[in-house]
């Protein structure tokens, strides 16, 4: 009998505690998720890796941690948690999955994985909002280029500045002037894209 009832308390104290942890994790994981949705992603990041050792966190949030390892500019990691994540995420609404795979083109880009930022980007152009093309076709056109795809590189440079072009009668001033820098940007691309296919055709 003095055995059960200590055993009894033992697993009374242990299903307290358990209880405690519990909601201690969910108040972290609230407070994870206000960093991350208010743009502090260091914060976010530190809070979302220790969640994920003791619970494994589900695709979503491991995406969330992929994001915030993009924006810490640590690249590699980014890549790691997102190319896994992002096929377990086809059910997530169409601009949430933009915003993962323009991060995952992002961080491939600046691995100098061209090919892989590609496939990405292109994915981005599936389920993005039509104000975002024109930035995800000037991000193609870079990674074309770099592989010296110069006639694919300037088409997707074309694509870019009709897309921001038509942005311009639709922003505020304080936005021409970065769509306009842009767009000079860009046509100087597509002069040098044009002049290498001449090259190379000759």
């Amino acid at each position: 009998m003095k055995l059960f009832k200590t055993f009894l308390i033992l697993f009374i104290a242990l299903f307290a505690s358990n209880i405690r942890a519990q909601k201690n994790d969910s108040e972290q994981l609230g407070m994870a998720l206000e960093y991350f949705t208010s743009g502090k992603f260091h914060e976010s990041l530190l809070i979302f890796q220790e969640l994920d050792v003791r619970h494994k966190l589900n695709p979503r949030f491991k995406a969330y941690i992929g994001i915030c390892h993009y924006h810490e500019w640590n690249y590699k990691q980014a890549v790691e948690y997102l190319d896994s994540a992002i096929p377990q995420l086809e059910g997530m609404a169409p601009h949430e999955r933009s915003v993962y795979y323009f991060a995952a083109g992002e961080s491939h880009f600046q691995l100098k994985n061209y090919e892989q930022a590609i496939t990405y980007y292109e994915r981005v152009l599936e389920v993005c909002y039509e104000s975002e093309k024109g930035e995800t076709f000037y991000r193609l056109g870079l990674a074309h280029m770099f592989l010296e795809h110069w006639q694919a590189a300037r088409d997707n440079y074309i694509l870019a500045q009709i897309h921001l072009t038509s942005l311009l009668s639709n922003r505020e001033t304080s936005a021409h002037l970065s769509i306009r820098s842009r767009l000079s940007q860009i046509s100087r691309m597509i002069a040098g894209c044009e002049q290498y296919i001449h090259e190379t055709s000759k």
